[in-house]
């Protein structure tokens, strides 16, 4: 669904990584990981087209989604009518997804007045409508509860059981099964 055939990346003139090639078929989850620095969140970011590689290539024509770090909701918007405007772009609704997050009694809520852990499940709702074949996950248990890390694995599970495939960077640990991974190298 995704590979990287030999793709680099450069940040601020430095080269994070170099040679990177993988990929990541139906039902199955690869794991970036490594320490702070070396490039995961960069390698998403390429992943996504939102930044270009320095060289080589990436692969793949299944509609990739992307929660990234920072969730981009407005804030003085309840929380379904915000994320309302996301899915829509996606042709997609958000009522049975904030079930899924389990965020559906805070549908009328301001987003300004929601926790972190919950803007944080909050951002995969729009993934969760839409449902794009590949998921790009950057920390997405960051701020969560135990609680709301074991749904967010529950919630990764079916996408993979519905033949999604997942590219997960995560310094917490996600329940995610069978899983392959990717370590990047030292922090320079």
């Amino acid at each position: 669904m995704i590979a990287f055939d030999r793709v680099a990346c450069a940040r601020g003139g430095r080269m994070l990584f170099e040679e990177v090639s993988f990929s990541v078929g139906a039902g199955e989850v690869l794991l970036v990981s490594g320490p702070n620095g070396v490039g995961k969140s960069s390698l998403l970011r390429v992943a996504a087209g939102l930044l270009p590689p320095e060289s080589g290539a990436v692969v793949g024509e299944a509609k990739r989604g992307w929660m990234g770090e920072l969730h981009a909701l407005d804030p003085e918007l309840p929380l379904g009518k915000a994320l309302g405007f996301w899915a829509a772009i996606d042709g997609a609704t958000v009522a049975d997804a904030l079930v899924e997050a389990g965020l559906d009694h805070l549908a009328e809520v301001p987003v300004r007045l929601l926790s972190t852990g919950q803007k944080r499940r909050a951002a995969l709702v729009p993934l969760i409508a839409a449902r794009p074949p590949v998921w790009l996950l950057d920390e997405p248990a960051s701020g969560l509860d135990v609680a709301s890390v074991e749904r967010l694995g529950g919630i990764i599970a079916r996408h993979r059981g519905q033949g999604g495939a997942v590219l997960i960077v995560s310094h917490q640990p996600v329940a995610l099964g069978d899983v392959r991974e990717l370590r990047l190298g030292a922090a320079l």
